[in-house]
Protein backbone atom coordinates (compact mmCIF):
# COMPACT_ATOMS: atom_id res chain seq x y z
CA UNK A 1 0.00 0.00 0.00
CA UNK A 2 1.61 3.24 -1.14
CA UNK A 3 1.25 6.58 0.61
CA UNK A 4 1.53 10.26 -0.21
CA UNK A 5 2.16 13.54 1.59
CA UNK A 6 0.66 16.71 0.13
CA UNK A 7 1.95 20.16 0.98
CA UNK A 8 -0.50 22.97 0.14
CA UNK A 9 0.41 26.64 0.25
CA UNK A 10 -1.11 29.88 -1.01
CA UNK A 11 1.92 31.70 -2.35
CA UNK A 12 2.63 35.23 -3.46
CA UNK A 13 2.26 35.29 -7.24
CA UNK A 14 5.60 37.04 -7.57
CA UNK A 15 7.31 34.17 -5.72
CA UNK A 16 5.96 31.27 -7.78
CA UNK A 17 8.82 30.98 -10.28
CA UNK A 18 11.44 31.04 -7.51
CA UNK A 19 9.54 28.37 -5.59
CA UNK A 20 9.17 26.15 -8.65
CA UNK A 21 12.89 26.51 -9.37
CA UNK A 22 13.84 25.55 -5.80
CA UNK A 23 11.58 22.49 -5.81
CA UNK A 24 12.91 21.36 -9.20
CA UNK A 25 16.61 22.05 -8.58
CA UNK A 26 16.94 21.23 -4.86
CA UNK A 27 13.96 19.35 -3.43
CA UNK A 28 13.49 16.84 -6.23
CA UNK A 29 17.15 15.67 -6.34
CA UNK A 30 17.27 15.44 -2.53
CA UNK A 31 14.11 13.36 -2.35
CA UNK A 32 15.44 10.96 -4.98
CA UNK A 33 18.04 9.74 -2.48
CA UNK A 34 15.57 8.81 0.28
CA UNK A 35 14.54 5.21 0.90
CA UNK A 36 11.06 4.41 -0.34
CA UNK A 37 10.62 7.59 -2.40
CA UNK A 38 8.63 6.98 -5.59
CA UNK A 39 7.75 10.40 -6.94
CA UNK A 40 6.96 14.10 -6.79
CA UNK A 41 4.32 16.26 -8.45
CA UNK A 42 3.75 20.00 -8.27
CA UNK A 43 0.46 21.70 -9.15
CA UNK A 44 0.22 25.50 -9.47
CA UNK A 45 -2.73 27.83 -9.95
CA UNK A 46 -1.05 31.05 -11.03
CA UNK A 47 -4.25 33.08 -10.68
CA UNK A 48 -4.64 32.40 -6.96
CA UNK A 49 -1.10 31.33 -6.01
CA UNK A 50 -2.37 28.01 -4.72
CA UNK A 51 0.33 25.32 -4.95
CA UNK A 52 0.23 21.63 -4.06
CA UNK A 53 3.43 19.60 -3.89
CA UNK A 54 2.85 15.87 -3.38
CA UNK A 55 5.46 13.24 -2.62
CA UNK A 56 4.74 9.52 -3.00
CA UNK A 57 6.24 6.77 -0.85
CA UNK A 58 6.41 3.00 -1.15
CA UNK A 59 5.19 2.43 2.42
CA UNK A 60 3.73 4.41 5.31
CA UNK A 61 6.95 3.71 7.22
CA UNK A 62 9.03 5.30 4.46
CA UNK A 63 6.76 8.35 4.44
CA UNK A 64 7.03 8.69 8.21
CA UNK A 65 10.82 8.33 8.10
CA UNK A 66 11.04 11.14 5.54
CA UNK A 67 9.54 13.78 7.80
CA UNK A 68 12.73 14.75 9.58
CA UNK A 69 15.11 14.86 6.59
CA UNK A 70 12.61 16.88 4.51
CA UNK A 71 11.58 19.39 7.20
CA UNK A 72 14.26 21.93 6.35
CA UNK A 73 13.31 21.85 2.66
CA UNK A 74 9.62 22.28 3.50
CA UNK A 75 10.47 25.29 5.66
CA UNK A 76 12.56 26.75 2.86
CA UNK A 77 9.73 26.32 0.33
CA UNK A 78 7.34 28.11 2.70
CA UNK A 79 9.85 30.95 3.14
CA UNK A 80 10.34 31.38 -0.61
CA UNK A 81 6.64 31.21 -1.46
CA UNK A 82 5.59 33.35 1.48
CA UNK A 83 2.61 31.37 2.70
CA UNK A 84 1.51 29.14 5.58
CA UNK A 85 1.53 25.49 4.48
CA UNK A 86 -0.98 22.76 5.20
CA UNK A 87 0.40 19.20 5.29
CA UNK A 88 -1.81 16.14 4.73
CA UNK A 89 -0.91 12.45 4.54
CA UNK A 90 -2.82 9.93 2.44
CA UNK A 91 -3.11 6.39 1.21
CA UNK A 92 -2.84 6.15 -2.59
CA UNK A 93 -6.06 4.26 -3.26
CA UNK A 94 -6.07 4.36 -7.07
CA UNK A 95 -3.87 5.50 -9.94
CA UNK A 96 -4.32 5.02 -13.67
CA UNK A 97 -2.22 6.36 -16.54
CA UNK A 98 -3.71 6.41 -20.00
CA UNK A 99 -0.93 8.60 -21.42
CA UNK A 100 2.12 10.29 -19.93
CA UNK A 101 1.58 14.01 -19.38
CA UNK A 102 3.95 16.45 -21.02
CA UNK A 103 4.53 20.22 -21.06
CA UNK A 104 1.27 22.14 -20.91
CA UNK A 105 -0.62 19.46 -18.99
CA UNK A 106 -3.30 20.58 -16.53
CA UNK A 107 -5.06 18.89 -13.61
CA UNK A 108 -8.53 19.15 -12.11
CA UNK A 109 -8.49 18.35 -8.39
CA UNK A 110 -11.63 17.54 -6.40
CA UNK A 111 -11.75 17.30 -2.61
CA UNK A 112 -14.58 15.21 -1.17
CA UNK A 113 -15.70 13.34 1.92
CA UNK A 114 -17.78 10.25 2.66
CA UNK A 115 -18.76 8.66 5.93
CA UNK A 116 -15.72 6.58 6.96
CA UNK A 117 -17.69 3.34 6.85
CA UNK A 118 -18.44 4.06 3.16
CA UNK A 119 -14.82 4.74 2.19
CA UNK A 120 -14.19 1.30 0.66
CA UNK A 121 -17.35 1.54 -1.41
CA UNK A 122 -16.32 5.00 -2.65
CA UNK A 123 -12.85 3.74 -3.59
CA UNK A 124 -14.33 0.83 -5.53
CA UNK A 125 -16.70 3.21 -7.30
CA UNK A 126 -13.84 5.47 -8.33
CA UNK A 127 -11.80 2.55 -9.64
CA UNK A 128 -14.62 0.74 -11.43
CA UNK A 129 -16.78 3.61 -12.73
CA UNK A 130 -15.09 7.01 -12.51
CA UNK A 131 -11.72 6.09 -14.04
CA UNK A 132 -13.23 4.21 -17.02
CA UNK A 133 -15.51 7.20 -17.69
CA UNK A 134 -12.57 9.63 -17.56
CA UNK A 135 -10.58 7.57 -20.05
CA UNK A 136 -13.24 8.33 -22.68
CA UNK A 137 -12.51 12.07 -22.56
CA UNK A 138 -10.28 13.66 -25.20
CA UNK A 139 -6.85 14.58 -23.92
CA UNK A 140 -7.14 12.53 -20.73
CA UNK A 141 -3.77 11.49 -19.31
CA UNK A 142 -4.18 10.07 -15.82
CA UNK A 143 -6.30 9.90 -12.69
CA UNK A 144 -5.55 9.28 -9.03
CA UNK A 145 -7.36 9.03 -5.72
CA UNK A 146 -5.77 9.78 -2.35
CA UNK A 147 -7.74 8.90 0.77
CA UNK A 148 -7.74 9.06 4.54
CA UNK A 149 -9.97 6.12 5.46
CA UNK A 150 -10.31 7.15 9.11
CA UNK A 151 -11.81 10.54 8.32
CA UNK A 152 -13.44 9.69 4.99
CA UNK A 153 -11.67 12.56 3.21
CA UNK A 154 -10.29 12.05 -0.28
CA UNK A 155 -8.65 13.93 -3.15
CA UNK A 156 -9.31 12.93 -6.75
CA UNK A 157 -7.15 14.27 -9.58
CA UNK A 158 -7.58 14.03 -13.35
CA UNK A 159 -4.80 15.21 -15.67
CA UNK A 160 -5.30 16.37 -19.27
CA UNK A 161 -2.70 17.08 -21.92
CA UNK A 162 -3.57 20.75 -22.47
CA UNK A 163 -5.59 23.67 -21.07
CA UNK A 164 -7.93 23.29 -24.03
CA UNK A 165 -8.61 19.63 -23.22
CA UNK A 166 -9.18 20.49 -19.57
CA UNK A 167 -11.71 23.18 -20.47
CA UNK A 168 -13.45 20.96 -23.01
CA UNK A 169 -13.85 18.21 -20.39
CA UNK A 170 -15.70 20.32 -17.83
CA UNK A 171 -19.28 19.43 -18.74
CA UNK A 172 -18.55 15.70 -19.04
CA UNK A 173 -16.43 15.76 -15.88
CA UNK A 174 -19.27 17.41 -13.97
CA UNK A 175 -21.61 14.63 -15.10
CA UNK A 176 -19.10 11.98 -14.00
CA UNK A 177 -18.71 13.75 -10.66
CA UNK A 178 -22.47 13.90 -10.10
CA UNK A 179 -22.77 10.18 -10.85
CA UNK A 180 -19.97 9.45 -8.39
CA UNK A 181 -21.63 11.56 -5.70
CA UNK A 182 -24.95 9.79 -6.31
CA UNK A 183 -23.45 6.31 -6.20
CA UNK A 184 -21.05 6.77 -3.27
CA UNK A 185 -22.77 9.33 -1.07
CA UNK A 186 -19.75 11.62 -1.29
CA UNK A 187 -19.91 15.32 -0.45
CA UNK A 188 -17.79 17.52 -2.73
CA UNK A 189 -15.94 20.10 -0.67
CA UNK A 190 -13.82 21.96 -3.22
CA UNK A 191 -12.54 21.80 -6.79
CA UNK A 192 -9.71 23.63 -8.51
CA UNK A 193 -7.80 23.50 -11.81
CA UNK A 194 -4.01 23.67 -11.91
CA UNK A 195 -1.03 23.67 -14.23
CA UNK A 196 0.96 20.46 -13.84
CA UNK A 197 4.39 22.01 -13.35
CA UNK A 198 6.33 18.91 -12.25
CA UNK A 199 5.37 15.25 -12.66
CA UNK A 200 8.12 12.82 -11.73
CA UNK A 201 6.14 9.82 -10.49
CA UNK A 202 7.14 6.18 -10.49
CA UNK A 203 3.96 4.97 -8.76
CA UNK A 204 2.73 1.79 -10.48
CA UNK A 205 -0.77 1.29 -11.86
CA UNK A 206 -3.32 0.91 -9.03
CA UNK A 207 -6.73 0.71 -10.67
Amino acid sequence: MMHARSYTIHARSSALDAGIEYIHDTVWPALSGLDGYVGLSLLVDRLTGRCIATTAWRTEEAMNASRRPTQEMRDRVAHILGGSPTVDEWEIAALHRENHSGPGACVRVTWARVEPELAERAIDGYRLATIPALTELDGFCSASLLVDRDSGFGVASAAFDSPEALRASRIASDAIKLATVRDTGAEVIDECEFDLVLAHLRVPEMA
